[in-house]
C-alpha cells in the first residue's frame, strides 16, 4: 500500500472485531472503517481496495482532494489468516500520576442511582440493581437487590430492617404520581424487571405499605363476587349454591364470568359512556347495544394478559371521572402519558372491588392462589424453623431465662418458651391491674394518659379525610380501625373502622368518676381505663361495632 493510506490493525484475541485509528486520531471498528469506505468510494481520494480481493486498483479524483501531506485517512485492510499469535498493542506508560476517580458511583450504573434507574432493557441475571423503596410518610431507603429478586422477598427485606411485625399484608405498590395511578404488585413479580419499564424521567417510585386487601379474594370470596355481577355462572350451574361455586373458581385458579355496567372513557375524549362490559375466559368485552350478549354486539376490548390493572386515585381531578371508583387498563406498551389509557369508573367500590378482583385471577390464575398459600404457610411456620429468620436483630439477641432457681438458666425447649412467655403476660396484667387502684393521684398522671401514643394504632391528629385515604390505601377490609384524636372535641378521640367497605367513625370521650379518669363510647355504659384497653376488648368482643377490630392501620419510617 501507498505510504498515504498505512495503518495498522489492532485484531483482538477472541476474534472479534479489529480496530484502527480513525480521521480524528480515535480508534473506530475495522468492520465500520470498510463500510465508511465501501460507501464514500467515489468522495474518497487515493482509495484502494485490498490485494487480492477485487483484481484491480481503482483512483478517485485526487484534484479535488486535499494534498496527501495534509491529510492521512484511514484504508481497510485485508487481514490474511496466519498462524502467529495476533499483535496486541502494548500499554504506553503515562508520565502523569495516577488519581482516583472521587466520584465513582457517577461511573458505575449498578452503584449510580441515576444511570440504574434508567431504561437498559431487560436485566440481566447475577447484576445488582439499585431500588428506592418509600414509606407512606415520605422517608425513603435504596437496596441493592438482584435482578430475580421478587416483589414478596423484597418486602421480607424491609421487614427486618425496620423491626416492623412480619405478617402476609405488607406489600409494594407501583405508584405513578403524574398520571394517579397505583397497583400492588403480585408476590413473584420482578421488582427490577417493573422499575425497567418505567419511562425516564417520570415520577414513578415503589411505596411499601399495608395492604390487607391483597388475599382478601380467598378468604371473602361469596360477598367479594356478588351474585348479581355472576349471575351467567350461576345459571350454567344451578345445582351449585353461590359460595360454593365461586370457591370451586378459586381453587382451581380460574376467574368465573363477570358482567355489569361501566363508565367509559372516549379515546382522545372527556366524554364518558356507559357500557355493558362482560369478562369471559378470551377477554374483556362490552356490549353495543344494552346488555345484549350477542356475538354480533360485543366488541373487543383490551388484553388483560399483556396489561397491568391500576386504581385511578384522583380520577375527579385527572381524568374527569363520574366517580371516585376509577380503574385503568394499561396496555405493556405504553410507557409515558395518557395515550394508550384505557380509564373505566364503576358505580360504586364493591362493584371495582369485584373487577380488580377478577382481572387478578384472569391474569394470574393459579399463580396467584399459589402465592396465597406460600404466605399462610409462612405464618404458621414458627419463627426458629425456615432458611431465614424474620425476627429483628434486636429480638435476635433475646433469650429466654429461668429465674425461679438459686440461678438462672436458658430455656430452650421451644414449648416451655412459649409458657414462659404467657406466664410473663400475666404478670404484666396484674401490675396493670394494680396500678388502675392506686389512689387517684396516680390514675390521672400523664405517663397512663398518654400511653396510647407509644402504640402503632394511634395516629394523632388527623383528619378525617386523611383517615378515610389511608385505610382505603391499605385495603378496605372489615375491621380495619385507627385510632385519632378529635378534631371537634379538644379532650375527646375518635376510633376509625371499616365495615362493608366504608369508613365509620365513633367518638370516643373522656369522663372522670370518683377521681378516676376512664374513657367510653355508649355513654358511660361500658368503661375502660384507657385506650389500650379499649382496643383490646373490643379486638375480642364486637360491643357497640358493627365487627371485630382486626387489623390496625400503621406507617412504618425507611
Amino acid at each position: 500500500m501507498s505510504g498515504r493510506g498505512r495503518a495498522l490493525a489492532q485484531v483482538d484475541k477472541t476474534g472479534g472485531k479489529t480496530g484502527m485509528p480513525g480521521p480524528a486520531g480515535g480508534w473506530r471498528d475495522a468492520a465500520g472503517a470498510a463500510d465508511d469506505a465501501m460507501d464514500g468510494g467515489a468522495q474518497q481520494s487515493g482509495l484502494r481496495e485490498p490485494p487480492g480481493v477485487g483484481g484491480t486498483e481503482q483512483e478517485g479524483d485526487a484534484g479535488e482532494g486535499p494534498p496527501a501531506t495534509d491529510l492521512r485517512r484511514s484504508q481497510p485492510l485485508f487481514i490474511q489468516g496466519s498462524s502467529r499469535p495476533p499483535v496486541e498493542e502494548e500499554p504506553r506508560a503515562s508520565s502523569l500520576p495516577c488519581i482516583p476517580n472521587p466520584f465513582p458511583e457517577l461511573c458505575s450504573p449498578s452503584n449510580s442511582p441515576i444511570l440504574s434507574s434508567l431504561p437498559q432493557g431487560p436485566p440481566r441475571e447475577g447484576t445488582c440493581h439499585l431500588v428506592k423503596v418509600f414509606s407512606e410518610d415520605g422517608s425513603c431507603r435504596s437496596l441493592e437487590v438482584s435482578a430475580g429478586t421478587t416483589a414478596r422477598q423484597l418486602c421480607e427485606m424491609l421487614v427486618q430492617r425496620t423491626h416492623a411485625l412480619h405478617d402476609h399484608s405488607w406489600a409494594l405498590v407501583e405508584l405513578h404520581q403524574h398520571l394517579a395511578l397505583e397497583r400492588c404488585l403480585e408476590d413473584h413479580e420482578s421488582v427490577v424487571e417493573v422499575q425497567s419499564a418505567w419511562p425516564l424521567g417520570a415520577d414513578s417510585r415503589f411505596v411499601f405499605r399495608k395492604n390487607f386487601a391483597k388475599y382478601e379474594l380467598f378468604k371473602s370470596n361469596a360477598s367479594l363476587f356478588p351474585e348479581v355481577m355472576v349471575s351467567s355462572c350461576l345459571e350454567a350451574n344451578k345445582s351449585m349454591a353461590h359460595s360454593e361455586l365461586i370457591q370451586n373458581f378459586l381453587n382451581s385458579g380460574s376467574c368465573p364470568e363477570v358482567q355489569g355496567f361501566l363508565q367509559l372513557r372516549e379515546a382522545g375524549r372527556k366524554v364518558w359512556k356507559r357500557f355493558y362490559f362482560s369478562l369471559r375466559r378470551s377477554g374483556l368485552y362490552y356490549s353495543t347495544k344494552g346488555t345484549s350478549k350477542d356475538p354480533r354486539h360485543l366488541q373487543y376490548f383490551a388484553d388483560l394478559t399483556e396489561s397491568n390493572i391500576y386504581y385511578v386515585t384522583q380520577g375527579k381531578k385527572h381524568y374527569g371521572t363520574p366517580t371516585e371508583f376509577g380503574f385503568c387498563i394499561k396496555p405493556y406498551k405504553v410507557r409515558s402519558g395518557t395515550k394508550g389509557l384505557k380509564l373505566l369508573c364503576s358505580e360504586d367500590e364493591q362493584s371495582r372491588t369485584c373487577w380488580m378482583a377478577a382481572f387478578r385471577l384472569f391474569k394470574y390464575g393459579m399463580q396467584l392462589y399459589r402465592n396465597y398459600q406460600q404466605a399462610q404457610a409462612r405464618l404458621s411456620q414458627p419463627p426458629w424453623i425456615g432458611p431465614t429468620a424474620l425476627r429483628s436483630v434486636s429480638d435476635n439477641a433475646l433469650v429466654a431465662m429461668d429465674f425461679s432457681g438459686c440461678t438462672g438458666r436458658v430455656i430452650e425447649n421451644p414449648s416451655e418458651v412459649l409458657t414462659a412467655a404467657l406466664e410473663e403476660a400475666q404478670a404484666w396484667r396484674k401490675k396493670t391491674t394494680h396500678r388502675y387502684s392506686l389512689p387517684a393521684a396516680c390514675q390521672t398522671s400523664p405517663l397512663s394518659a398518654a400511653i396510647h401514643r407509644t402504640q402503632p394504632w394511634f395516629h394523632g391528629r388527623i383528619s378525617r379525610e386523611d383517615t378515610q385515604q389511608l385505610i382505603g390505601r391499605q385495603g378496605l377490609v372489615d375491621g380495619v380501625f385507627l385510632v385519632r384524636e378529635s378534631q371537634r372535641n379538644p379532650k375527646g378521640f375518635v376510633l376509625s373502622l371499616c365495615h362493608l367497605q366504608k369508613v365509620k367513625h365513633y367518638l370516643i370521650l373522656p369522663s372522670e368518676e370518683e377521681g378516676r379518669l376512664y374513657f367510653t363510647m355508649d355513654d358511660g355504659q361500658t368503661r375502660f381505663a384507657d385506650l389500650i384497653q379499649l382496643v383490646e376488648f373490643h379486638q375480642i368482643n364486637r360491643g357497640i361495632l358493627p365487627c371485630k377490630l382486626r387489623h390496625y392501620c400503621t406507617c412504618v419510617a425507611l
